[in-house]
């Protein structure tokens, strides 16, 4: 996890597992407190995420305040297929096409 350089977000690269869930959830709680109305994640480096931590992004999520939202630069095609198949219609998430 390395923060984005000209705009609120993080870059993540390797595998979202058992073993980096801890350090996917304190980063992604920088999404919750940073404050900023869109918070962007850059996953092309991303290669593996686990149900749990594509569970973990959903509840970030939903606990963004209204209005404010997270941006899904390039994720893997599983972690897509995770959250439209267990948090299909998740307000607060948006997956760019770049």
């Amino acid at each position: 996890m390395s923060p984005l350089p000209r705009r609120a977000g993080l870059r993540a690269a390797g595998e979202v597992d058992l073993v980096t869930r801890a350090t996917w959830t304190r980063a992604l709680e920088h999404a919750v407190d940073e404050g900023e109305d869109v918070f962007h994640l850059e996953l092309a480096a991303l290669t593996f995420v686990d149900v749990a931590g594509a569970g973990v992004l959903a509840e970030t999520v939903r606990r963004l305040p209204p209005g404010r939202r997270i941006v899904l630069h390039q994720p893997p095609s599983a972690l897509s297929r995770i959250l439209q198949m267990f948090w299909p219609g998740l307000p607060g998430i948006e997956v760019s096409p770049s």
